[in-house]
């Protein structure tokens, strides 16, 4: 299996730059135009999970806007949040002989035989935002990416520190990210890990609600009917937390009140909420993951050696430090 690498164990951390997106099989070269003949563009091909949430969106652009503005030419899928669509779309890459190929996993098993296709094509693989358990870890060359489990250790101990000192039981109902998907394992282990010395902190209710607003409130009104005590809300996922929210007040509860609200990913609606006092606390989980995929691109095109986990750096947003930051929030 593939360890989950943490901020600790990995030695050096490469910076942001600057600035997401799901279909059937639809590929299409948007924001890079098709290279020339005789152009030697290097050509990325990415599939990327789709368009589940704001955060996607604004990394599918970051993305798109980052090739444009490094001279790459991108080939680009949408994966409508399924499989089977990215890993077609990886196999269209090989056969287009692209010179590179990245991707978000939709889920982190079951890549083995399609990056082995890649590799016996001679064309490198980088994973970006999310990672797969493949044992063999040469078939890619680099993983750029937050640590999930980081993000959700943040998230328990922010909640840990708001009852310190306290007894009373505090029930906590948790939305999932997609099922089998890095960031909700280990957005949830990290959590269950930073919480599991408070006793009285207790997880009442935990459900997948794929990462979307819609389902994020389908699950909330669901908890919501099944248990009439909930203090705490933890959404791995701001679009979840902000339909939580849709359904908590329409149960004539207080969002950030009566139930607290914890979230990952700090998107500009999430932090909206964050600063309106509806959301508590949010993890920072950047999307601006472009300019790096190009710079990384590049070097693995040229055959030069890429370190093997490179991580984002993120921070974490009280209500305050919400409406600071909002005016210059870029996603």
């Amino acid at each position: 299996m593939l360890k989950r690498w943490s901020a600790a164990v990995v030695g050096g951390v490469l910076l942001l730059g600057a600035l997401g997106a799901c279909g059937g099989e639809k590929s299409d070269d948007a924001g890079s135009g098709t290279a020339p003949k005789g152009d030697k563009k290097i050509v990325l091909g990415f599939a990327q999970v789709g368009a589940e949430s704001g955060w996607r969106t604004a990394n599918t652009k970051s993305i798109q806007d980052a090739a444009a503005a490094a001279g790459i030419d991108l080939k680009f899928s949408d994966a409508q949040q399924k499989q089977e669509n990215q890993i077609k779309a990886i196999r269209n890459y090989i056969a287009q002989k692209v010179d590179v190929i990245a991707f978000s996993p939709v889920v982190e098993s079951g890549w083995d035989t399609v990056l082995k296709e890649a590799k016996d094509a001679k064309i490198p693989v980088i994973l970006t935002d999310r990672a797969v358990d493949s044992k063999d870890t040469t078939l890619y060359k680099t993983f750029l990416g937050s640590d999930f489990v980081v993000e959700g250790k943040k998230a328990g101990d922010w909640l840990v520190n708001e009852y310190k000192g306290k007894t009373d039981p505090v029930n906590i109902v948790e939305l999932q990210g997609t099922t089998g998907s890095a960031p909700a394992n280990d957005r949830k282990s990290g959590f269950a890990d930073a919480i599991k010395g408070s006793p009285n902190l207790k997880i009442i209710a935990s459900q997948t609600g794929d990462f979307t607003r819609a389902k994020g409130k389908e699950v909330m009104e669901a908890f919501l009917k099944a248990n009439p005590k909930i203090d705490v809300l933890y959404a791995h996922n701001d679009d979840m937390a902000l339909g939580a929210i849709e359904a908590i007040e329409a149960a004539g509860k207080k969002p950030g009140t009566d139930i607290k609200i914890i979230s990952v990913d700090a998107v500009k609606d999430g932090m909206t909420a964050l600063a309106a006092g509806k959301i508590n606390h949010i993890v920072e989980c950047s999307p601006l993951l472009g300019p790096q995929l190009m710079d990384l691109a590049k070097k693995v095109v040229a055959g030069q050696s890429v370190e093997p986990r490179i991580l984002t750096v993120e921070s974490e947003f009280t209500p305050e430090q919400a409406k600071a930051a909002l005016p210059d929030r870029k996603y």
